[in-house]
């Protein structure tokens, strides 16, 4: 049984008028059914005089923590995690030192075309992925049922469903918002099958997709069977990244070895901002739904997205 026990046993809820102190002190209660961050509280008591006691607490929205970004929506606060990541001379929110070669400034870069094509060609396996994954997700039916006994149909027939309707097996926190994501003009397969089309028309031989696409692509089939959260993390990072830093790269690399020609990938059919404007808004709508520590997973996902990123990268140099 949910217990509520008073710390300070010498003071109580109804108390006499000609006892009460000119000065009551607030008294702190501890409940076990009160979630942990907001368990311990302070009282104010307000003596009437009728000697009963108004009591006024601090609401748990006052105590609850607040995170970087929040209040702009939980998108600003993935983009606050990500900048911590990069190294001053990525971003000016960098806290990262540099360790790795793909961190160092882009003049220090020394890239091969070789080096080049792997990077598109694990670039394309990740985008064919993450696009696939969404386009082969099943219709977001579970958003429209409003009764309960229609939701227990639901499951109850699901296999039917799934014949019927082409459902995948993805769960159904995943499936509340896959359809948001579809045809948002980010895509990228289209453009860099365009880019490698075109090196294989000047000669250059397209080698098979690398150890670090093939085992990143494999992490993203995972996610999103099994893990909503986490596989919006990397979905944010690698689209978002890719229009900003990514251009850059892009652009630096066009210079060294490209005779500065800019490839499909890092065009847009349409305005950019406007696109990461609409995908920006439908993100912070799929996350109204999570818990905090729901929101808190996805954050600390953030690391291994950068991980895998930077593997790719680095094949631009290797």
């Amino acid at each position: 049984m949910a217990s509520l026990t008073l710390v300070s046993q010498s003071q109580s809820f109804l108390i006499r008028p000609h006892c009460t102190n000119s000065n009551p002190k607030p008294t702190v209660f501890v409940s076990s059914f009160l979630p942990l961050h907001f368990r311990s509280y302070k009282i104010d008591r307000i003596p009437q005089s009728n000697g009963v006691v108004v009591v006024s607490a601090n609401t748990a929205e006052k105590a609850r923590k607040r995170y970087p970004g929040e209040a702009k929506g939980f998108v600003e606060e993935m983009r606050f995690v990500a900048m911590k990541l990069h190294t001053r001379e990525q971003a000016k929110e960098g806290q990262k030192q540099v360790k790795e070669p793909e961190e160092r400034p882009l003049t220090k870069w020394k890239p091969s075309v070789d080096g080049y094509l792997r990077f598109l060609v694990d670039s394309k396996l990740v985008y064919d992925t993450l696009e696939g994954i969404i386009q082969e997700a099943p219709i977001p039916i579970w958003s429209m049922v409003k009764k309960e006994k229609d939701f227990l149909f639901l499951v109850h027939c699901r296999s039917f469903l799934k014949k019927l309707l082409c459902f995948s097996s993805t769960p159904a926190t995943w499936e509340n918002g896959d359809a948001e994501f579809r045809n948002t003009g980010l895509e990228r397969s289209e453009k860099l099958a365009k880019d490698l089309e075109c090196f294989k028309e000047q000669g250059y031989t397209i080698p098979e997709p690398s150890s670090c696409g093939i085992t990143y692509a494999q992490y993203l089939k995972e996610l999103s069977e099994k893990d909503p959260q986490a596989f919006i993390c990397h979905f944010y990072n690698v689209y978002f990244a890719h229009s900003a830093g990514g251009r850059m790269i892009g652009k630096k690399v066009a210079e060294k070895i490209l005779d500065n020609k800019e490839l499909e990938f890092y065009k847009w059919d349409g305005e950019l901002s406007q696109l990461l404007q609409n995908v920006r808004d439908k993100l912070n709508k799929v996350a109204e739904s999570w818990t905090r520590e729901q929101k808190n997973h996805c954050l600390d996902e953030t690391e291994k997205s950068f991980k895998h990123s930077g593997e790719i990268l680095r094949l631009i140099i290797s």
